[in-house]
């Protein structure tokens, strides 16, 4: 009678236990074969909103302060990939919606400061982040997280129309900055999506 109740408990073991696999399995199997989800260090303090142009990047090395540079490097090349985009934008509506959208002379000055005042403001990203890890080979990898607020780069920009003669003439202060504003409340959104 034991040996009977104890394969009984046995028994309700392993179907039990071959359920819990089936059911790990099948979990599985859904989001694919052997896939997991990963988490990025530095990865969720690189997401930008209103206030903030951010961004993340890694790179390898064998070398740590290599592979930091690399990151740091990859980082900027983000950041300024999205300020660039966000900029375009804001500039090609701020034309659009005055006067002097159609002086090409005007447009490519305008552009031009742009540029310039981006470069400059990416010297003094801030770190948000950043995490340093060894490989199992060995290699070092650096994960790396910047951010640029945006009333400094809109007073970079403010700065640079207002000391240029011709563009100071036709700037219009209040309508470039409620565009600005309007474009970082869309970066928001994007990536809160």
């Amino acid at each position: 009678m034991k040996t009977k109740i104890f394969l009984g408990v046995i028994l309700i073991g392993l179907v039990a236990v071959s359920a819990l696999f089936t059911s790990c399995k099948g979990k599985q199997s859904a989001s694919g074969k052997g896939s997991h989800e990963l988490v990025i260090p530095c990865a969720e303090f690189g997401r930008g909103d209103d206030n903030y142009f951010r961004a993340d990047a890694s790179a390898e090395s064998m070398n740590l302060q290599a592979s930091r540079e690399k990151a740091m490097l990859n980082a900027k090349n983000r950041l300024a990939g999205l300020i660039g985009s966000k900029i375009k934008a804001v500039n090609d509506r701020y034309m659009n919606e005055t006067t002097v959208g159609k002086n090409q002379d005007y447009e490519e000055k305008f552009e031009g400061l742009t540029r310039e005042v981006i470069n400059q403001q990416l010297v003094g990203v801030k770190v948000t982040c950043e995490k340093p890890v060894q490989t199992a080979d060995g290699k070092y990898q650096t994960f790396i997280a910047l951010e640029l607020k945006k009333e400094d780069l809109l007073k970079g920009l403010q700065d640079k129309i207002t000391n240029n003669q011709k563009l100071k003439v036709d700037y219009d202060k209040m309508k470039y900055e409620k565009i600005f504003n309007d474009e970082m409340k869309k970066l928001e959104d994007e990536q809160n999506k």
